[in-house]
């Protein structure tokens, strides 16, 4: 086996503004819906939701994101997991995000506790996920040097989507139909 050095990119060339502008441009290609808000996103958040509805968030959500929503919350934690069909009962769940890297718009949840086991992000149809302006990295390879390399990662970019044989695209088959980003200036 030989052992050879990767000459490649480690470390990107956007910064402030310009990274933020970038993700938001790479999310918005991939149809999601983008929103950016100074401080607190709880008001965001609940704009976000069905007033009344149900939505499940992982347990380590920051309480305060929830507190203007109407609607019934339920908390997926360790030993007290929703079911499957509890989940799919679920309007949205709301996540917070590990690392977003702006090159390819990508989200990245690594199953901490404020991003949660990965079938709640994957059931039910709609996905708020928060970005803080200080989690988002230019390039993949800074991307993966902030996660543990044993965590259960999974990389979004957009909402689900796949093509039919007539390469129309369909959305929603493997995950949420909608993805809302809320990118938090802290």
């Amino acid at each position: 086996m030989v052992n050879q050095s990767a000459d490649y990119l480690r470390t990107g060339t956007h910064e402030g503004e310009d990274l933020i502008e970038l993700l938001i441009d790479r999310l918005v290609d991939y149809k999601a819906n983008v929103h950016r808000v100074s401080g607190d996103p709880a008001a965001t958040i609940a704009g976000l939701l069905d007033s009344g509805s149900k939505v499940v968030v992982p347990r380590g959500l920051d309480d305060s994101w929830m507190n203007s929503f109407s609607g019934e919350v339920s908390v997926d934690a360790p030993g007290q997991e929703l079911s499957i069909p509890e989940l799919d009962a679920q309007a949205a769940v709301v996540t917070a995000s590990a690392v977003a890297i702006a090159q390819t718009g990508t989200i990245v949840l690594d199953g901490s506790p404020e991003c949660g086991r990965r079938a709640i992000t994957l059931v039910p149809d709609h996905h708020v996920c928060v970005v803080r302006v200080a989690d988002i990295v230019d390039i993949v390879p800074e991307g993966i040097a902030r996660l543990t390399p044993t965590a259960a990662l999974t990389f979004i970019s957009g909402p689900s989507a796949t093509s039919d044989i007539e390469l129309k695209r369909v959305e929603g088959v493997h995950g949420p139909r909608t993805l809302d980003v809320v990118i938090v200036d802290t």
